[in-house]
């Protein structure tokens, strides 16, 4: 995709949301809606502005890409924006994303470990490099389904820019409907990028209580009709790790 060719049609579903207490609010983000405005008026309707209109103080904490769905969090307070944005930063924060990639990843279960960097010759993209790229680490795990192209759960440890599309990329599985980084056959085998933030687990900033929120994937354009989602809350419970 290019930026000269981009059309941006944000989708017109109600606000999903997740959880929300006095200090934090936790929202599943649509694939194809922006999390903060972009630049220019065209660009101003977001998850971040949506949000706004139903909670005046919500303050951005984290970014999904645009066509990246699932769980944001934001906060209701400034305490709790210098919070939650501290246990992002310390990597406290832990997330799960479910995608389906090219064919089959082998082995089925392994970390990814390439320095990333931006691609300066085809910017908005970003690209490996192991001179000066910024350390990034991703570990994954293929999930149960027969389809041929495999159904992976994501585990990043760090969260560089479009880490989990470059990543999966470099080991010649792209995401499928990756408009930046797939090849063409990989790119038309969907209709969306088919990456979702599932899980998202933090710590309540004031209490301490470790809090864990799922949001179920898109069953059609994931190709899940047969497995409800609570299924999927069971599969990868034991498989994030610390």
């Amino acid at each position: 995709m290019n930026n000269d060719n981009f059309s941006y049609q944000p989708p017109t579903t109600l606000l999903d949301i997740c959880f929300q207490d006095k200090d934090l609010l936790v929202v599943n983000k649509p694939s194809g809606l922006l999390t903060n405005p972009g630049k220019g008026a065209e660009l101003a309707d977001c998850l971040l502005s949506r949000v706004q209109l139903q909670f005046p103080t919500a303050l951005l904490v984290h970014r999904l890409d645009l066509s990246t769905s699932g769980l944001v969090v934001f906060a209701l307070r400034r305490k709790a924006e210098a919070a939650l944005k501290q246990q992002f930063a310390e990597r406290t924060v832990k997330k799960t994303y479910l995608a389906r990639v090219w064919q089959q990843p082998n082995p089925e279960a392994a970390d990814i470990n390439l320095p990333l960097i931006a691609d300066l010759a085809a910017p908005p993209r970003n690209k490996v490099c192991t001179k000066t790229g910024k350390a990034a680490l991703t570990r994954y795990q293929c999930l149960p389904d027969p389809s041929a192209h495999a159904l992976v759960a994501l585990f990043p440890v760090t969260g560089r820019a479009h880490q989990l599309r470059v990543h999966l990329q470099s080991i010649g599985h792209p995401i499928l409907g990756d408009a930046l980084y797939a090849h063409a056959e990989a790119r038309a085998a969907a209709p969306r990028l088919l990456l979702h933030a599932l899980v998202l687990e933090l710590n309540q900033p004031y209490s301490g209580e470790r809090l864990r929120f799922m949001a179920p994937a898109d069953t059609k354009a994931f190709a899940l009709p047969d497995c409800p989602s609570t299924a999927y809350q069971q599969l990868l419970t034991p498989l994030i790790r610390a």
